[in-house]
């Protein structure tokens, strides 16, 4: 993980947004594909939400909504880009979430996770 960076005009959080690849949709690819696939080609997706949510935590939060990050995640990047929108499908978050709480266990309680019923 990198250092979290602060504007020190804004305050804002300062994260790498690169331009979003959106992979070919393949038919009869599951969830977790889908979601391999996008990950593999935007991984830096993953890297902001994981500065996020540490900021979050060095701020002291108890709980965080991924789905408020990937919002704030959006407004950075069409604030911070010029072309395509930022097109994150919201059936991924849960994916993200796992993915930070592997990489970060002390994690888990920040998030309410379900059981995955799809695959």
């Amino acid at each position: 993980m990198t250092t979290t960076m602060i504007n020190p005009v804004t305050g804002q959080m300062l994260l790498d947004i690169e331009p979003l690849i959106t992979p070919e949709h393949v038919a009869g690819q599951t969830i977790q594909e889908r979601f391999e696939e996008f990950h593999r080609l935007n991984p830096w997706v993953l890297n902001a939400l994981e500065e996020m949510t540490a900021g979050y935590v060095a701020a002291g939060r108890k709980r965080i909504g991924m789905k408020m990050l990937v919002e704030v995640l959006r407004w950075r990047h069409d604030t911070s880009t010029t072309g395509d929108p930022f097109r994150l499908n919201n059936i991924y978050t849960s994916r993200y979430v796992r993915r930070l709480v592997k990489a970060h266990p002390e994690w888990e309680p920040l998030f309410a996770c379900r059981e995955l019923k799809a695959a």
